[in-house]
Parts: C-alpha cells; sequence; structure tokens
C-alpha cells in the first residue's frame, strides 16, 4: 500500500482496484479491500500516511493519503530490500519487481542483493542433502530445487536487464 501511495497519492478505494483479483497487482497480491482500510488506519496512526483530500461524489467520500516522509524512507528502504526466505520470494520479490517498474525504476540492485541471499542457501542446502538420507533427503532435495530454481529465475533477470541496458545504449549512440 505505501508503495503504491509512493506512486501518487490514492484513495484506499483506488488501491483496492490495483490490488483486487482484476488489479494489475492482484496477479501478483490480493489485499481485500477491509484489508487495506484497517491497514490504512494503521499506517496513518503510524505516522507514514497523511490524508490529503477528501472527494466527494455520489457514492461515500474518499479520503486521499499521501505518503510523508517516513514513510517514503521506508518504501524506498524495502523496495531494496531482499527476500530472506525462498518462500517470500512468489510474492515479495515479484511484488518489489512489479512496483518497481511501474515506477521506471532499475530493479537491478535489488536482483543482485537477491542473488547475494539465495547463493549460500543453496550451497547450504545442497551441503545438508548429502548428510540425510530417506524422507529428509527427498525434503532437502525439494529445497534444494526451489532455491537453485529462485536462483536461476534470479540470474535471468540480471542477465537480461544487463542485455536491455546495452541495447539502450546502443540505440542511444546510433541517435548521436
Amino acid at each position: 500500500m505505501l508503495a503504491l501511495l509512493r506512486e501518487r497519492s490514492r484513495h484506499g478505494f483506488a488501491i483496492a482496484a490495483l490490488t483486487g483479483a482484476d488489479g494489475p497487482l492482484g496477479r501478483v497480491w490480493r489485499i481485500p479491500r477491509p484489508v487495506i482500510y484497517r491497514a490504512l488506519g494503521r499506517v496513518e496512526s503510524a505516522g507514514q500516511i497523511e490524508p490529503l483530500a477528501v472527494e466527494s461524489g455520489s457514492g461515500p467520500q474518499r479520503t486521499v493519503y499521501a505518503l510523508t516522509d517516513g514513510g517514503r524512507d521506508a518504501v524506498d528502504a524495502w523496495l531494496e530490500r531482499p527476500s530472506e526466505h525462498v518462500r517470500q520470494l512468489r510474492s515479495d520479490l515479484l511484488m518489489k519487481l512489479a512496483l518497481l517498474d511501474r515506477r521506471g525504476l532499475d530493479a537491478t540492485a535489488l536482483l543482485r542483493a537477491q542473488r547475494d541471499v539465495l547463493e549460500p542457501i543453496v550451497t547450504a542446502i545442497g551441503d545438508e542433502r548429502e548428510q540425510e538420507e530417506g524422507f529428509d533427503s527427498v525434503l532437502l532435495a525439494w529445497r534444494h530445487a526451489n532455491a537453485g530454481s529462485a536462483l536461476r529465475f534470479v540470474d535471468d533477470l540480471i542477465a537480461e536487464s544487463g542485455s536491455q541496458a546495452g541495447r539502450a545504449r546502443r540505440r542511444a549512440q546510433d541517435g548521436d
């Protein structure tokens, strides 16, 4: 929610539309409208957002919120922080990548930081698996495959971002 307010000031209904089942971010993270309104109250109490205006229309009044400096700092720090656990990548990393893309920001630093977290996890699980037998080995094989896939996914995105940057530089040079 704060990251969407980092893009621009909005009301809870607009956030719900973006994170609903049919919204562009709902493909990654669906947030039910009641959860959004409760969270807006919490982050307002925490001083991360403040009411900016009230829109009135044919329906209920809608309070438009803006980030405070503290809210802006919190979003920017969160967008730079890699996920610590492989199980968080589906929601946490993908949402950060979607939000960075929406703002036209380069995700390479986040991806490199994520790689730095994932690489030792993959190695540790692989080492641990060699010591186990039976179902424990099977479970570790599952975890190793998932962590390895996540690492390859991040590596692929880093490679793509490098090739996209290279193409953009070449286009700019060709235009000179």
